[in-house]
């Protein structure tokens, strides 16, 4: 999803001019022509990534706007523009809350760097704000990425749960993202930054599940040299969620049903009962129906559980989804690993779309986290996935070779005729621009023997426009056969 670069300048050709400049980028470009225009924008909705923003308007000048925007709430990163580049100017705006700023005329590299600085910024403050969130238990349905119709169901019936004390059974398949509907649950409710423990009953030793649940005193058992809380005790006043509570085993599911049913919790070797405040929000990837109906599960935990239970989609059932949840994954990765990718393609988001994800958004994630370590230029490509598109990432060729090649290349080239790209049409006229385009690339793999490196520095290309070029032009196949 390409971001989104607000321009606000009174006049039109500065802005036309802007957005050439960013268009070349890929980035998405809305326009103002006033300050009230602009904040219009920022603040009923419509946002932006990025603002560039003009200083010297007709009716409210870019300082004044900039100040309103900040006192509103907006967020966003902007960029002042200014015909004189004086200090007390620029002091003036970076107080009002500029993080960068130009002077007229940029040029389109300075443009195109204090835009990517501005938008790797808007990242690192997203992100800080999303952990900030997550550690302090604040985490809310405005957090939970996606808004196709499966997804608005599930914020609807999450803001309602959460509004109530009632105990929720979060249903759906491994990956689909259980824990965050959990967070949510509990972030958007009255125990919002209070604690929020989450156990995966399924990864819990057998022989210690008691213990790691309820707690234990000290020297209640071999090795118990300290008194331990248990997950109760620690999340109370808050919540606990229990994820994958079809995995607890079944004497463990008496003393829950008793913790559920009394509010209190007997830890192993105290004396007396524990009084406990504590929130169940429990989730599973099994037929908890179906395991009660063999014996695996207790019937009464199963009725004291599915009060209120909400059905988490699988990504196949919410695929409008995905180019959200790439971006979203794609500004995370962008801060761990400090990177500067932009974005996916349009050609990598249909091909995402249309696969099935049996692993649903966990399994999305992670092809996104390595596509961003694998990835060399701004865009996401099909070959950056190549365990979904099945096409391998182009690698330099061994350089053991690289005499040999070098030498092929320097002798094909010798044999190149001196017209081998038409430029006239059967009529005379000038063919269109893209064609010869097409019948250069196909020359110039057909005379460097698909050496794509070469190709790219004899064309004075990057190989990742190169290879954007192959599959825009229909020359795969070509290549295929060359190779």
């Amino acid at each position: 999803m390409a971001k989104t670069v607000l321009v606000v300048d009174d006049d039109p050709t500065q802005r036309r001019l802007i957005q050439a400049v960013l268009d070349r980028e890929g980035l998405a470009v809305v326009h103002a022509e006033s300050g009230d225009q602009a904040l219009d924008r920022l603040t009923s909705g419509g946002g932006a990534d990025v603002v560039l923003l003009d200083l010297v308007m007709p009716d409210k000048s870019g300082l004044d706007t900039l100040k309103e925007a900040r006192a509103a709430g907006v967020a966003c990163p902007f960029i002042v523009l200014t015909a004189s580049g004086g200090i007390e100017t620029v002091v003036k705006a970076m107080q009002a809350g500029a993080q960068d700023f130009f002077v007229k005329p940029a040029s389109p590299e300075r443009i195109l760097v204090g835009i990517r600085n501005a938008l790797q910024m808007g990242d690192l403050v997203a992100e800080v704000g999303r952990l900030k969130k997550r550690a302090t238990g604040r985490t809310g349905f405005e957090d939970l990425i996606g808004t196709s119709p499966a997804m608005r169901q599930v914020k609807a019936l999450g803001e309602r749960a959460a509004r109530a004390s009632i105990p929720v059974l979060i249903l759906g398949e491994s990956g689909v993202g259980k824990e965050m509907i959990a967070r949510a649950v509990h972030g958007g409710g009255d125990r919002s930054g209070k604690p929020f423990v989450a156990v995966n009953c399924g990864a819990l030793p057998a022989n210690l599940v008691e213990s790691i649940l309820f707690g234990h005193e000290k020297g209640s058992f071999t090795g118990a040299t300290d008194k331990h809380l248990g997950k109760f005790q620690e999340a109370n006043g808050g919540t606990l969620f229990l994820d994958e509570i079809g995995e607890l085993p079944l004497d463990m599911q008496v003393k829950l049903l008793r913790a559920l049913q009394e509010g209190e919790i007997d830890p192993i070797g105290a004396k007396r009962p524990v009084k406990v405040d504590v929130r169940i929000l429990s989730a599973t990837n099994r037929d908890l129906a179906d395991q009660v109906a063999q014996g695996r599960f207790r019937e009464d935990l199963f009725y004291r559980l599915n009060v209120y239970p909400i059905e988490a989609p699988s990504l196949r059932e919410r695929r409008e989804d995905i180019p959200a949840l790439v971006d979203h994954f794609i500004q995370r990765f962008n801060v761990e690993e400090g990177r500067k990718v932009a974005g996916a393609s349009p050609q990598t988001l249909a091909m995402l779309q249309a696969f099935d994800w049996p692993g649903n958004v966990r399994q999305l994630e992670n092809a996104v986290y390595r596509a961003i370590v694998l990835a060399d230029g701004p865009w996401l490509q099909p070959h950056d996935f190549p365990a979904i598109s099945g096409v391998s990432v182009p690698l330099e060729p061994s350089t053991a070779a690289e005499p040999e090649r070098m030498a092929a290349a320097d002798q094909a080239e010798s044999l190149i005729p001196d017209s081998p790209v038409r430029f006239l049409d059967e009529r005379g006229h000038l063919r269109k621009l893209e064609e010869v385009e097409r019948d250069l690339i196909q020359h110039a793999i057909d005379v460097y023997a698909g050496h794509m490196t070469e190709v790219a520095r004899r064309l004075g290309i990057g190989r990742s426009t190169l290879y954007r070029k192959v599959r825009e032009q229909g020359l795969e196949e070509h290549l295929k056969a060359v190779g």
